[in-house]
């Protein structure tokens, strides 16, 4: 049976609603710490996205395994005690470390989601609403994965590589704002092409959405980046620090400061 028959409207193919995300990105312009303010995007340009995915997941074996069982992610993430179980190396282990020194949480992506006025698809009893769940509760997985930072660069990078994954033009948009509000103030910076190398590699790499997240906490990073074809990043790494936007990585904090560089 089709993943849309019998489907309200609002779920399989919500309308694509291009002032609704126009000014939600104005808003996120004027205060760049306003996550809810992506998830108003997205929802206002996914139209079909989500519907599709979550097809082209039941016709992968994995992909399928994990529809069924239908685990919702958060609770899992935010378990510190679970994670703490995973050895050094491991995707689990650095996953931790960088939700940990960013005080990042997997309810606290939830809630920023529920500001959008969402709530009501997100939180629907439905295979879909489940699937769109699941790809807002992997961000911070997929940064773990894929090498990119907290910056607005970073950010920006990691959505261009999820609008490859997922094909869903809101996310698209948001990677492309993101590059045209850096040039701005940094003109001569590789901002755009740095988000379409992360497109290319979302491109490239294995389609992320149907695996077994639980599973691939417990391989090496290094491994799970070679199964998953998940190449590494250069445009974005150079572009020096303080030219990433919004300094809010404590990783790149230390490298400057075991680099001497100026925190400025």
């Amino acid at each position: 049976m089709d993943a849309t028959s019998s489907v309200p409207r609002e779920i399989a193919n919500p309308p694509i609603q291009p002032l609704r995300a126009f000014r939600a990105l104005q808003r996120l312009i004027a205060d760049k710490e306003d996550t809810s303010q992506v998830f108003e995007i997205v929802e206002a340009l996914e139209g079909r996205a989500n519907a599709r995915g979550y097809s082209r997941m039941l016709r992968t074996n994995e992909g399928a395994r994990q529809a069924y069982l239908a685990h919702e992610l958060p609770e899992m993430l935010d378990d510190d005690e679970w994670l703490a179980r995973f050895a050094p190396g491991t995707v689990g282990y650095h996953y931790r470390e960088f939700a940990r020194r960013r005080n990042l949480t997997a309810s606290g992506l939830v809630e920023e989601s529920r500001k959008s006025g969402g709530d009501t698809v997100q939180d629907a009893e439905h295979p879909i609403a489940w699937y769109a769940r699941r790809l807002r509760d992997v961000h911070d997985i997929w940064h773990v994965l894929t090498g990119y930072g907290t910056d607005i660069l970073g950010e920006g990078c990691v959505l261009g590589f999820t609008s490859a994954q997922t094909r869903n033009r809101g996310i698209g948009f948001i990677a492309l704002a993101g590059a045209w509000e850096l040039t701005r103030s940094h003109w001569h910076q590789p901002y755009a092409r740095a988000i379409l190398e992360g497109w290319r590699l979302g491109r490239k790499a294995a389609w992320l959405p149907g695996e077994d997240y639980e599973r691939l906490f417990a391989e090496p990073l290094e491994a799970a980046r070679e199964r998953l074809k998940i190449g590494r990043p250069t445009i974005y790494h150079s572009v020096p620090l303080e030219a990433r936007g919004a300094y809010r990585d404590p990783d790149d904090r230390e490298l400057k400061i075991a680099q001497g560089q100026s925190l400025a």
